[in-house]
């Protein structure tokens, strides 16, 4: 049985996923795990695609001090005790920069190319890059393929990207990039079988979790996005301030603060919609106009209350949920009295990267199964 393996390397955790490959290309997610704690208290996790239990183990610190120590340990677990040996290896990569507005396969030169952009998102891309790296050196015959979280956006216009500076400046990188492109590229392929009334209308998508961002869609395209040169920029979060002074609110993980009787566990939440609703101004301005809303990501997709806030502070664009189906966590809570559809599409960061790998294996006749 051929196999993609997706991997998302960040600071302290390798997570990663296999994917089979069956007839006519179809991908189906076999298992999927984590290798967290990493130069702390490192932990490998792991379960079928069903939820059964894989593994779930504690390693010495000593020995998980980095990604390259974790690729080795999740590596040898899916070789030798699952005996799975992936045809090829899928990416998330945090900014591809003006020169990658695709995915693309993965040599010497490219992640030399990769590892000069490292400025551009330093708490990231050496995160993402080390795996590369690391297979790169022990399989090197083993395709890999980076996958962006920027390319989604490029296909905006440059009014949109560019900043009141020298234009030799924006020759030379200084540009909004807007970021979470894998998240919204799948909700953007996502919504002509969901929803086809509306999935090549003017969408605007709220990407609500511990990282936070939006973006405005039309046709099915990249508008405009509340991230900008940095995934710094746009909307306060769990791991980033935003557009505020981190002083002023640390927002931390919405259920707590939804829990939390405390003033400042309110005022967050306060803070948090009263800019979902700023942004969707902003948006629908892009989009000159609003055909639809959709939630997506953790909070997005699991947070009645929050979703119920957004509604409210965007009542002036005709917006109405239905408290039972926004209960339910239906796939479409709007109310039929709103004037704007609004929709609950999970996202799958993973399986667009292994589309992604896959889609340039069969262009490049790599093996894959029949």
């Amino acid at each position: 049985m051929d196999t993609i393996l997706v991997i998302n390397a960040g600071s302290s955790d390798l997570r990663f996923q296999i994917y089979s490959v069956e007839g006519e290309g179809r991908l189906r997610q076999r298992l999927k795990g984590r290798l967290d704690g990493i130069g702390r208290c490192p932990r490998l996790r792991a379960s079928k695609a069903g939820g059964g239990p894989l593994a779930n183990r504690a390693y010495p610190v000593e020995a998980v001090q980095d990604i390259a120590a974790a690729m080795d340990i999740a590596g040898a677990w899916l070789r030798d005790e699952l005996h799975i040996h992936p045809i090829a290896v899928g990416h998330r990569v945090a900014h591809g920069a003006a020169e990658h507005d695709r995915p693309v396969l993965i040599d010497h030169e490219v992640l030399a190319c990769l590892e000069r952009l490292t400025a551009l998102a330093p708490f990231d891309l050496p995160h993402n890059l080390a795996p590369i790296r690391s297979i790169l050196v022990n399989f090197l015959a083993l395709p890999q393929v980076a996958c962006f979280d920027t390319a989604f956006h490029r296909t905006r216009a440059a009014a949109a990207d560019d900043y009141v500076i020298p234009r030799q400046l924006y020759a030379e990188g200084v540009r909004r990039y807007g970021f979470h492109g894998l998240t919204y590229e799948y909700i953007a392929k996502a919504l002509p079988r969901i929803a086809p009334e509306i999935a090549m209308k003017r969408v605007i998508v709220a990407r609500l979790g511990s990282e936070a961002s939006m973006c405005a869609l039309s046709g099915g395209l990249s508008v405009e996005s509340t991230m900008a040169f940095t995934a710094l920029d746009g909307l306060p979060m769990d791991v980033r301030a935003g557009q505020i002074d981190p002083k002023v609110v640390g927002r931390g993980d919405m259920r707590q603060l939804e829990a939390s009787k405390d003033a400042s566990a309110k005022f967050a939440i306060d803070h948090f919609v009263y800019r979902i609703g700023l942004s969707a101004g902003m948006l629908a301005a892009a989009l000159q106009g609003l055909d639809a809303f959709v939630f997506t990501a953790e909070v997005g997709d699991n947070s009645a209350l929050l979703r119920s806030r957004v509604a409210e502070q965007l009542a002036w664009l005709g917006v109405k949920l239905d408290a039972k189906e926004n209960a339910l966590q239906s796939r479409l809570i709007s109310s039929p009295a709103s004037r704007i559809p609004v929709y609950i599409v999970p996202s799958d960061e993973d399986l667009m990267i292994a589309r992604h790998t896959l889609a340039l294996l069969l262009k490049g006749g790599s093996r894959v199964a029949s």
